[in-house]
């Protein structure tokens, strides 16, 4: 009885399910490429001070007598936002001193033989300008941040498909629009709707992914979930190392979005949300015509409404009070798996992007790493899917937290110059970020409950765009020591890894939906929802019974 045996009925993990994750999985793939799409869009190319009179649009980066203008470093390499004082002028002086050299007061001349144009390039954010390029990328995760919070919260409301219709929609207007500004205060500001946008996509993706799937495939659901974000980190290496100029770059990932758009009027919506929103007509619609796709018509066509009410009635009394976000901390066993999960999506999402947004530091090439940093995810979470699987949810978020913070620690003692075992560690670390990532949305989906699930996952999810927008402000810290930065990510990740140990498993458990149900099962209770047995059977076609005061009870 309840929720589950609906799926069930109407044809469990069928053609539907198939259908409904592919059309959901497939907008997920260019996700991750706006989420890195900066690495590229923002590169730092080489660049030296514009030498008038000698420099134009037909000059090389490379002058043969570039060191008598510009001053070079032990390398041999140019200064890249200094130069000889009058250095236009022929009056220049080989001494570095600080009489003899300013500013770039005319302007930059870029090396364009990796990239052709980028942001970086058009506004010249290089030398004092050079935080900027992190304030961008901190802007977009503002964005995200906002939109976990407001949107989960209205997905709650208003439902799953209808923010996430809304979404698409504007991914595709913002994220076209930025390939066409003129400044880069508009850059920024279109680059936040961006972000605000992917926080509706992915929350309502999951959930809807999640909702109209038995307990036993939410673990492969899950990993589908996080393959397609994968598959967006492999496929961005390709399309950035194909258009070298930003705008056609941003362009690109931006513009399948409108047709995401219009596909999306045909994604049902939650039939466990209607339910539980006091919407059982819709609901019947919507099962009906899973059961249509999945070959089950006549076992569809005997649901009722009172059946669908009768198996989720303590469900639907639950919803006479409101819920808020507040009720996340309300009772103990909420504010329990509340707190911990924002702990651990905090340290997740703080050193994933740490690493994933400075790959130019590593000092090879940017697109190979991008391959080598998207691949090592596909081993990686088929790991953590198994693993999820065989030792449970806890074991598998906590172990790949520990793993990683430890890998970025041996990271951040190791000596500068052994650039290979740098790289692999720091695969290695990621790889272990992502398989908590996978893991981090499929557990904190089955701890919620649906009345407050989408609540509750805007608000870890909050906390994951927390950490990635510090992240960019920790590297900062490599000015100081370039100890800090690694150091700083796996000491988090091990102390997040920790705290994963104190929720519940939730293996093959079934999905809660109200809060009083978690509060039971923090308490080591089985739940139990109490379904009058003299209501509505489940189809039409079974006998009815007869008046009794038993009550059967359905222990999940």
């Amino acid at each position: 009885m309840g929720f589950n045996d609906l799926l069930q009925t109407v044809g469990g993990l069928g053609r539907f399910q198939v259908l409904n994750t592919a059309m959901l999985l497939f907008p997920m793939i260019l996700m991750a490429s706006h989420n890195f799409l900066q690495n590229f869009t923002a590169a730092v190319p080489p660049h030296r001070c514009h030498i008038p009179n000698l420099d134009n649009d037909l000059v090389s980066f490379n002058l043969s007598n570039i060191a008598a203008f510009i001053p070079v470093d032990d390398n041999l390499e140019s200064k890249s936002c200094i130069r000889f004082r009058n250095a236009e002028l022929g009056l220049w002086t080989n001494v570095t001193s600080t009489n003899n050299t300013e500013s770039c007061k005319d302007g930059w001349i870029y090396d364009k033989s990796i990239f052709i144009s980028t942001i970086v390039t058009e506004w010249d954010l290089v030398c004092d300008l050079r935080k900027m390029r992190q304030v961008a990328q901190s802007i977009y995760m503002a964005g995200v941040l906002v939109g976990a919070f407001v949107l989960g919260y209205l997905s709650d409301r208003f439902g799953r498909k209808a923010i996430l219709t809304g979404s698409y929609f504007i991914m595709a207007v913002s994220g076209t629009c930025v390939a066409f500004l003129p400044n880069f205060v508009a850059y920024c500001t279109f680059r936040c709707l961006c972000g605000m946008a992917f926080s509706g996509i992915a929350l309502n993706t999951i959930s809807l992914c999640l909702e109209w799937t038995p307990p036993k495939g939410r673990t492969v659901i899950g990993t589908l979930f996080a393959y397609s974000f994968t598959c967006g980190q492999l496929l961005l290496a390709g399309l950035a190392y194909g258009i070298r100029e930003w705008r056609w770059l941003q362009f690109t990932v931006s513009a399948p979005y409108y047709v995401f758009f219009l596909t999306s009027w045909f994604v049902p919506e939650s039939a466990r949300w209607l339910i539980v929103k006091g919407r059982p007509c819709h609901a019947l619609r919507n099962l009906q015509r899973v059961a249509w796709i999945n070959g089950k018509k006549e076992e569809g066509e005997k649901l009722t409404e009172k059946a669908l009410i009768a198996h989720m009635q303590s469900e639907l009394s639950s919803m006479k009070q409101s819920h808020s976000f507040l009720d996340l901390f309300r009772t103990p066993g909420m504010r329990q798996i509340t707190i911990c999960l924002m702990l651990v999506w905090f340290s997740t999402g703080f050193a994933f992007y740490g690493l994933g947004m400075d790959l130019q530091n590593f000092g090879i090439s940017i697109f190979l790493l991008q391959l080598v940093f998207g691949s090592i995810d596909l081993p990686a979470k088929l790991g953590g899917a198994l693993l999820m699987s065989c030792i449970g949810r806890r074991v598998t978020q906590s172990g790949s937290l520990i793993l990683a913070g430890v890998a970025l620690l041996c990271n951040a003692f190791l000596p500068q110059d052994l650039r290979i075992v740098r790289v692999v560690l720091a695969v290695f670390g990621k790889g272990c970020l992502a398989s908590s990532f996978c893991c981090a949305y499929l557990y904190s989906s089955e701890l919620f409950p649906t009345v407050i699930r989408q609540s509750g996952m805007g608000v870890v999810a909050m906390n994951a765009r927390m950490g990635s927008m510090v992240a960019p402000l920790v590297l900062m810290l490599s000015e100081i020591s370039p100890i800090f930065p690694p150091a700083t990510y796996g000491a988090a990740a091990i102390i997040s890894g920790i705290v994963a140990v104190f929720l519940k498993e939730t293996c093959n458990l079934q999905l809660p939906d109200t809060i009083e149900e978690v509060e039971a099962r923090s308490k080591g209770k089985d739940i139990q929802r109490i379904i009058p047995k003299e209501e509505v059977p489940l189809t039409q076609s079974q006998p009815q019974a007869q008046p009794s005061k038993r009550l059967l009870l359905e222990t999940v």
